[in-house]
């Protein structure tokens, strides 16, 4: 699964030298909270709707509106812009993704091409609702969760199991537990509502389902 394919494509971008206060009216406008900054078709920068508030004036100001929106005009995004931008190349997966904003912190990276020009923007909303999908939750699917001792063979075993009782696996997610060293949390949905022979039969070989539930 690729940035390329979860990114918003052709993002709205400003130059160096765009007032701050179009930059703010532009991201209130289309409901957006950043903007990569592009300089002669190259990424130079990324402004976000924190960087602005920081420069803005206190509420408490006894500045007029007008005072405000004119103090705005004369500062430039260049001036309050991040310059160190961490981005990606559009040929990322989602999983780079989340790891890069997880790790620095971020809530969106601009996604750039072989030749540096901006083609897109992955958000932590992005992330999420790729999560979303491949975990089926949208579609209302049964979830059963296993706690597995790391072995090979285990996948194998319970698509066995489930293919036998005639139903496809609609997601399977595997994740290590932390506390528990060489043991796994696996998470499968499946599109029934009755599992019940499904997890007599995960049982009988030997699993500990802890939970199952219909969501959605």
């Amino acid at each position: 699964m690729f940035v390329a394919n979860r990114m918003t494509k052709n993002p709205i971008t400003v130059e160096p030298t765009t007032p701050v206060n179009e930059a703010a009216k532009l991201m209130k406008r289309r409901n957006i909270r950043r903007l990569p900054v592009v300089e002669k078709g190259s990424l130079v920068g990324i402004i976000s709707d924190r960087d602005i508030m920081r420069v803005a004036p206190s509420p408490a100001t006894t500045l007029s509106k007008f005072e405000i929106m004119s103090l705005l005009d004369k500062i430039t995004v260049a001036e309050i812009m991040a310059k160190d931008v961490v981005s990606l190349p559009d040929t990322a997966t989602i999983e780079e993704a989340a790891l890069v904003m997880y790790n620095e912190k971020l809530s969106g990276l601009p996604v750039v091409s072989s030749m540096g020009a901006v083609v897109g923007i992955i958000t932590e909303t992005d992330v999420f609702k790729t999560f979303v999908d491949v975990m089926g939750l949208a579609d209302g699917k049964t979830r059963i969760t296993l706690d597995v001792v790391d072995k090979i063979g285990v996948v194998k075993e319970l698509a066995g199991i489930i293919a036998d009782a005639g139903f496809n696996i609609d997601s399977m997610v595997t994740c290590k537990q932390a506390s528990l060293a060489g043991h796994f949390e696996i998470v499968i949905r499946v599109d029934a509502d009755n599992v019940d022979e499904i997890t007599a039969k995960i049982e009988e070989k030997g699993y500990n389902v802890v939970h199952v539930a219909k969501i959605g």
